[in-house]
């Protein structure tokens, strides 16, 4: 079944076709009718807010489908994106786990399903099924490591046009040879790309011109284009 959206619905865990690491796929037949239990599946248009930092935290999201942004805000109003999530990954597990607050906010970008489970029902998961516990340990700990990670490239970064490289090439295609040409799979706005690196818009829109001016990307009407990887490399070390 379909929805307006033309997402393809994906009515139980115990139902799902998709293979993929995610944090409730391929656990066992039983965890999972556990899980079923307590779900509900919906499917939300983009721009829908799913928890916001500092809420108390209701329960855990699931992302079926679809991609869900993750952001703070500074007491000045200043946005940054923290990460964009996709398919088969949780949100909100610590401040769950933890009782405490959600750190950050969480906003469907595209059309998503989300699979949404209570605090309550969860920490009851938690306490039966110790196949779940050892999920959410391994879950968080891939979490802390990421976290490390982008910090480590947020703040010991080089320079602004190191971070804008690195998300460019964060976004390009795959599996494809450094001298190929490469559309980016997401196109974000010049805002978007100044929240994602800690800068600001116009700081973005200098950078842009820079790396056109270089040849290292060009851009197609509204896509924008690697035209050298190795270079753009280069630039992100």
């Amino acid at each position: 079944m379909r929805t307006p959206y033309g997402l393809e619905i994906i009515e139980s865990c115990m139902g799902c076709k998709a293979s993929r690491e995610g944090f409730f796929c391929r656990l066992s037949p039983s965890v999972l009718r556990s899980v079923d239990v307590v779900s509900r599946h919906t499917v939300m248009p983009g721009g829908a807010v799913l928890f916001v930092e500092g809420q108390t935290p209701r329960g855990i999201f699931i992302v079926c489908s679809g991609k869900v942004k993750l952001s703070t805000t500074s007491k000045e109003g200043k946005v940054l994106i923290l990460k964009q999530a996709a398919a088969g990954e949780v949100l909100g597990l610590s401040a769950a786990i933890s009782g405490t607050n959600y750190e950050m906010t969480a906003e469907t970008d595209v059309p998503s399903q989300l699979n949404y489970i209570g605090r309550q029902d969860f920490m009851t998961l938690l306490q039966k099924e110790s196949e779940i516990g050892m999920r959410a340990a391994l879950w968080l700990s891939r979490e802390f490591q990421g976290a490390y990670r982008d910090i480590h490239d947020l703040v010991l970064a080089r320079s602004s046009s190191g971070k804008l490289a690195r998300l460019l090439l964060s976004c390009a295609p795959k599996g494809v040879l450094g001298s190929d040409e490469m559309h980016l799979r997401s196109a974000m706005t010049h805002e978007e790309m100044a929240q994602r690196i800690g800068s600001s818009r116009e700081t973005v829109t200098r950078l842009l011109s820079d790396l056109k001016k270089k040849r290292l990307i060009r851009l197609d009407g509204a896509t924008l284009v690697i035209r050298d990887r190795t270079g753009l490399e280069a630039l992100a070390v």
